[in-house]
């Protein structure tokens, strides 16, 4: 498969870039937007690992009592144009590994400490990427299949962390935020502050130990605005599915309502009548399950369905 050469909207091969920066752990509007663009412009953004570069070595520790917080963001992106009630589509082109490695490590069972223990020991695990494959072990191989754990704008009231997902997006962790899949935000303030970060060269549905395995990257992104198209969570469309994210506890009621968005995003853009989705949905939908502790979901349904109402 040809690598993706990013192109402005004038078809040059020369593209912005947003380097890395200042490190933020919010999806805040109060930020000063380090970048501007265009509806339509293809950018690369640099983006640190979830540990904020604290982790290149099996022997470095996740210190949080320097850096509490994880997650770093790039950003924020201001688009032209974007005003309260619009959407972004964000198109994944490419995310590539910025040092040639990933890490991840286990510390805390949390949950699952009732049936395995608390002495857990810490687990930091720095592993290779070569050749589309990341070196887990001298025997493992895991194929190589980045996604962006965080991606979302800033919304209108308060300022989420990120650690949680939401409406606004944030911390998904869902395995179809991924090269060739466009990710639908909602847009909450003029100019929308996009960010990103938090990429994984990996991750098993449900994040166990609430760490995929981590890497600093370069994103490559197309961004359109889609005026006037107010959408009250995030969408991922895939070449072959669309799906719907909803975060919260308990899960179920993400499930449930995450059902129930795709059905209204069938109603009111393919022409199906609701309650035809909501039979359809049952027998053919599936989940997509982010960070398990945190109830993130997302529900989809193959497009060769949708032409079927």
């Amino acid at each position: 498969m040809p690598r993706f050469q990013p192109r402005d909207p004038n078809g040059n091969s020369t593209v912005k870039r947003l380097a890395k920066g200042p490190l933020y752990y919010e999806f805040s509007r109060h930020n000063e937007p380090r970048l501007r663009i265009a509806s339509g412009e293809t950018i690369v953004v640099e983006a640190e690992d979830a540990f904020s570069g604290q982790v290149r070595s099996d022997a470095d520790r996740r210190d949080k009592s320097k850096i509490p917080n994880g997650n770093p963001q790039t950003g924020p992106i201001w688009i032209e144009g974007a005003e309260p009630g619009d959407s972004l589509a964000v198109t994944i082109h490419e995310i590539k590994p910025s040092l040639g490695q990933c890490a991840t490590r286990t510390c805390d069972p949390k949950q699952l400490a009732e049936w395995l223990g608390t002495e857990c020991p810490h687990g930091t695990h720095v592993c290779p990427i070569v050749d589309g494959e990341i070196h887990w072990s001298d025997t493992v191989r895991i194929p190589y299949r980045p996604m962006l754990g965080c991606i979302g704008t800033a919304p209108d009231n308060g300022v989420p962390t990120t650690f949680p997902a939401g409406p606004h997006g944030g911390n998904m962790d869902i395995i179809e935020v991924c090269p060739g899949n466009t990710i639908h935000l909602p847009v909450y303030v003029p100019g929308g502050y996009l960010y990103l970060g938090d990429a994984h060269a990996a991750m098993g549905h449900g994040e166990l130990s609430a760490a995929g395995l981590e890497m600093p990257s370069e994103s490559t992104i197309t961004v359109h605005l889609v005026k006037g198209k107010r959408i009250p969570c995030p969408r991922i469309e895939s070449p072959d599915e669309i799906m719907v994210v909803v975060s919260g506890c308990p899960m179920e009621r993400s499930i449930a309502q995450a059902s129930a968005y795709l059905a209204l995003w069938m109603e009111t853009d393919y022409g199906w009548d609701r309650w035809r989705a909501y039979d359809i949905l049952t027998h053919v939908a599936q989940i997509s399950v982010g960070y398990y502790a945190l109830g993130t979901v997302a529900v989809k349904i193959g497009k060769r369905y949708l032409a079927g109402k």
